[in-house]
């Protein structure tokens, strides 16, 4: 998540499509990237994160329209839930209501982050299948929860507060949270500290947008959280990101128009652009041979969007 900028209303909804829009500006191992579906930004519809099920279905956050919606391959947007609105948000950073990480269980339940800087509502939101959107943890008002990760494991969700600069810990099934996981790495410097957040190979992954980092903290043999590990450093305004396989290698957004491919030593290259559709990317996910990008358009004001790319193996 990055918004440094208030976003525009555009003055006429556009309609949904999914027409598919070419581009040739991918960098190995991507190809063939294409925009798959363009959303409305006068209706707030600015995909924040996203999860992708076995049948290859996307689950998107729309951010300021405080939705969660499915979009089936080939199909379009259906909004699954909407939360409720605050009496007046006041969010840190943001101002306006934040719906932000998102994961999916084995069945089907979602779950999301949502800040409004109230406390009646701020914390963990789930969504069962055919259910309701219910609060199932609250976490402080004052902060911003963000990136979202569920370890299918244990049943414990672990949540980033780019504000307070921490990675809370809590049961799937609803409960206390508590801070998991705290330092001088996850802190901000001058908008929003530990942001994206992944659960890989015995370890949480977090990115920090303002450090620009890559981290990664070992889940110790009690679940407690071992020393964080710096594993790349030069990447401004980062946001989420996904692993590519089972290995180390990720691809990250950034708010900066790129997707960055980011490898186990640390390098990192720019394998997606603007030229192929970027705007103000916020998160990816991978799927077999497929990438998925969100664009919230945060900062460019013009068309939020998903992209898929092919993923060279």
């Amino acid at each position: 998540m990055h918004v440094r900028t208030t976003i525009t209303t555009l003055a006429a909804a556009a309609a949904l499509s999914t027409a598919a829009t070419s581009a040739t500006a991918a960098t190995e191992p991507l190809s063939e990237p294409r925009v798959a579906a363009h959303f409305s930004l006068a209706a707030s519809q600015q995909p924040e994160n996203i999860t992708v099920d076995r049948t290859g279905s996307a689950y998107l956050t729309f951010s300021f329209a405080r939705q969660i919606v499915r979009i089936a391959p080939g199909g379009r947007p259906h909004v699954m839930a909407t939360l409720p609105a605050p009496a007046k948000a006041s969010t840190p950073n943001l101002g306006k209501a934040f719906v932000g990480g998102i994961a999916r269980a084995g069945d089907g339940t979602l779950y999301v982050t949502y800040a409004t800087g109230t406390a009646d509502l701020t914390g963990v939101w789930a969504v069962r299948p055919g259910g309701r959107p219910h609060r199932i943890a609250a976490l402080p008002a004052d902060g911003l929860p963000n990136g979202l990760a569920l370890d299918q494991h244990t049943h414990r969700l672990y949540v980033t507060d780019s504000v307070h600069g921490v990675i809370y810990r809590l049961p799937a099934r609803g409960g206390e949270a508590t801070v998991w996981a705290h330092g001088g790495a996850l802190h901000p410097s001058t908008f929003a500290g530990a942001n994206g957040l992944k659960l890989h190979n015995g370890a949480v992954w977090a990115t920090n947008l303002d450090q620009g980092t890559v981290l990664r903290i070992p889940i110790t043999a009690r679940g407690t959280a071992g020393g964080i590990q710096v594993r790349a450093t030069g990447m401004p305004s980062i946001d989420d990101f996904a692993f590519t396989g089972h290995g180390d290698t990720l691809l990250a957004a950034r708010d900066d128009n790129e997707v960055d491919l980011v490898r186990p030593d640390g390098t990192h290259t720019a394998v997606l652009t603007a030229a192929d559709g970027l705007e103000t990317p916020t998160s990816v996910a991978v799927h077999g041979s497929t990438v998925y990008v969100p664009s919230a358009a945060y900062l460019t004001n013009e068309d939020p969007n998903l992209l898929l790319a092919h993923l060279d193996r």
